[in-house]
């Protein structure tokens, strides 16, 4: 999942940046409504964490002119702002959710986690493919009772593929899902990250569609 933070606190980004791309996301950071709109011209995002007090403006400004201009992308507000008013004015102006700091980084990362799967259209925390039972919330595959482990990056990939199941996705789509702006991509990474996954899940989890790229049927 690639994410944009918008958060001028540098300690409070740094720290969230750190713990999200543990969990294998991909996160951009911008501490200003300038940078983030620089962000948002050139790159699809799978979720926007979005803080109030910027140093160019208020973050409700931005979320408006995204919903005015048709982005559905969803949007979690994170602020020291408290007040029932402002959360109402929040979620009128399009916000999916509304959280008040200090959060908590785990929380923080679920809820971020489930708005991304309502967006695709597939809401549900349990799936199976072919024997393979998927726990999207806690990024957990099993086959019968044995885990099958995956690395943060397999996951991720296998996570953009599956909230696109019967769609291709190119390779270029695949590592803007993958990495930030700041991140050396390898040329043949999501080749490799393919092969591992088949590796793991079996030959046919994952199809090739030559010169167009990869789904999961």
């Amino acid at each position: 999942m690639r994410i944009l933070l918008i958060e001028d606190e540098a300690d409070i980004a740094d720290a969230l940046a750190r713990f999200l791309r543990a969990q294998g996301h991909a996160v951009d950071h911008a501490p200003d409504l300038d940078s983030a709109r620089a962000a948002l011209d050139v790159a699809v995002f799978d979720t926007i964490l979005l803080d109030l007090a910027l140093p160019d403006g208020s973050g409700l400004s931005l979320l408006r002119d995204l919903r005015r201009g048709g982005n559905r992308v969803p949007v979690i507000i994170a602020t020291a702002r408290d007040q029932i008013s402002e959360r109402i004015a929040g979620l009128d102006a399009g916000a999916d959710d509304y959280v008040v700091k200090p959060y908590d980084l785990a929380e923080i990362e679920a809820r971020l986690r489930a708005h991304a799967r309502r967006a695709s259209g597939d809401p549900a925390t349990e799936s199976h493919l072919g024997g393979l039972r998927i726990d999207r919330a806690g990024a957990r595959l099993y086959r019968g009772e044995a885990e099958i482990r995956l690395t943060s990056r397999e996951w991720a990939l296998f996570d953009a593929l599956l909230s696109a199941r019967g769609r291709v996705l190119s390779k270029q789509v695949l590592e803007e899902r993958l990495y930030a702006f700041d991140d050396a991509i390898e040329g043949n990474a999501v080749e490799v990250y393919v092969s591992r996954l088949r590796g793991k899940l079996g030959a046919e989890a994952i199809q090739t569609r030559r010169g167009l790229g990869y789904l999961i049927p």
